[in-house]
């Protein structure tokens, strides 16, 4: 199998070029030509969706699987993608320094992806504004990420699934209703209304198509930062065009399909289940059983993009991450010692002089 090379030279001057963020267009950092992206790559007639069953069977055709070449990094195990010429780097997720093998990643091509809309400045912006605003964050890491090392643009992988379910449960369907009871209270007979539930057997069919269920696949970053980047504009999603990757870099899925599906199985059933008990009805609900018949489940490999920043200050690392699309910012929250020290004494003050206010007004 031939390995992908995500390199695209100038036609000008023979420098890489890069894509552009938001202007859907390459770029010579060196020259200055621009060269549209002509898509002649790119998937035809829209996003295509694969059959999980024959993924799983190991029966897809050889187009629609891929080699490169990859670092794995050895603190994280970050896999991500780097060119011909790279011989040495920093792992773009916790920056730890590593030495390039001659490795590659087989893999699933990616169906579609979505194109950066923000460029490094603007997400770096972002970022800063979002230390600035953290209470007792320090003040030299909002420099340092001000005035620190570029920002790595990273395309994460994630599959999404789609499935046709029907269901049929058995339950029971709770009513409210109130009995008046006499009690004692306070030496005093009293009438009080009670709350009870009448319970009945339900039983009924529920049934729902799942559409792009989001499953992350890579496991170098928290998955709470990356879930705290959604939502994401799944209905932009481009056909795949390894032109849009020029100039960044494209992390390989660690989290393998079948793995995958089973936690878009898991989001499917907790979507029944609230179908399920709204179907039931009444007060309050009771699921004895659920039984789903899935038919129909299709995927893709799909890439997002996200920018990463990996700093190391004082000896600790702190990694953010940054929406390509939409500027939301997620990471480690930092603090700063003496920052919450002074903030305990400023406090430790007021209530002392509040003390002594009350003291003398008595």
């Amino acid at each position: 199998m031939a390995q992908a090379e995500h390199r695209f030279p100038c036609d000008t001057c023979g420098s890489d070029l890069r894509f552009d963020p938001g202007d859907d267009q390459l770029v010579c950092d060196h020259c200055g030509n621009v060269e549209p992206i002509d898509g002649t790559h790119a998937t035809t007639g829209g996003i295509k969706e694969l059959d999980f069953r024959t993924a799983v069977n190991d029966r897809l055709a050889d187009e629609e699987i891929e080699e490169t070449r990859v670092i794995n990094c050895p603190n994280c195990g970050a896999s991500t993608e780097f060119d011909a010429d790279t011989h040495a780097a920093e792992c773009p997720f916790c920056a730890t320094p590593v030495v390039t093998d001659t490795g590659t990643h087989r893999h699933i091509k990616p169906r579609g992806l979505l194109p950066f809309e923000l460029d490094e400045k603007t997400a770096r912006g972002a970022l800063t504004d979002w230390l600035g605003s953290l209470w007792f964050a320090p003040n030299g890491l909002t420099e340092y990420a001000r005035k620190g090392r570029k920002m790595n643009g990273i395309y994460v992988p994630y599959w999404t699934f789609d499935a046709d379910t029907k269901s049929s449960y058995r339950g029971q369907r709770g009513t409210y209703y109130y009995e008046t009871k006499t009690v004692m209270r306070d030496g005093k007979k009293k009438k009080v209304r009670v709350r009870k539930t009448k319970w009945r057997s339900a039983s009924g069919r529920v049934a729902r198509f799942f559409d792009d269920v989001l499953v992350l696949a890579s496991r170098s970053l928290p998955k709470k930062y990356t879930d705290g980047l959604e939502p994401w504009d799944l209905s932009a999603l481009e056909p795949y065009e390894p032109a849009y990757l020029a100039g960044f870099r494209a992390e390989g899925y660690q989290v393998e399909l079948t793995e995958g599906f089973t936690e878009a199985r898991a989001y499917m059933d907790r979507m029944i289940l609230r179908d399920v008990k709204y179907d039931i009805g009444g007060d309050k609900q009771r699921v004895q059983d659920v039984d789903t018949a899935i038919s129909d489940v299709t995927f893709k490999h799909i890439l997002l993009p996200v920018w990463l920043a990996a700093y190391k200050y004082r000896g600790q690392t702190y990694r953010f991450v940054v929406n390509g699309r939409t500027g939301r910012v997620q990471g480690e929250r930092p603090y700063s010692a003496w920052k919450i020290a002074f903030a305990v004494i400023v406090g430790l003050i007021i209530a002392l002089i509040a003390g002594f206010v009350i003291a003398n007004s008595q």
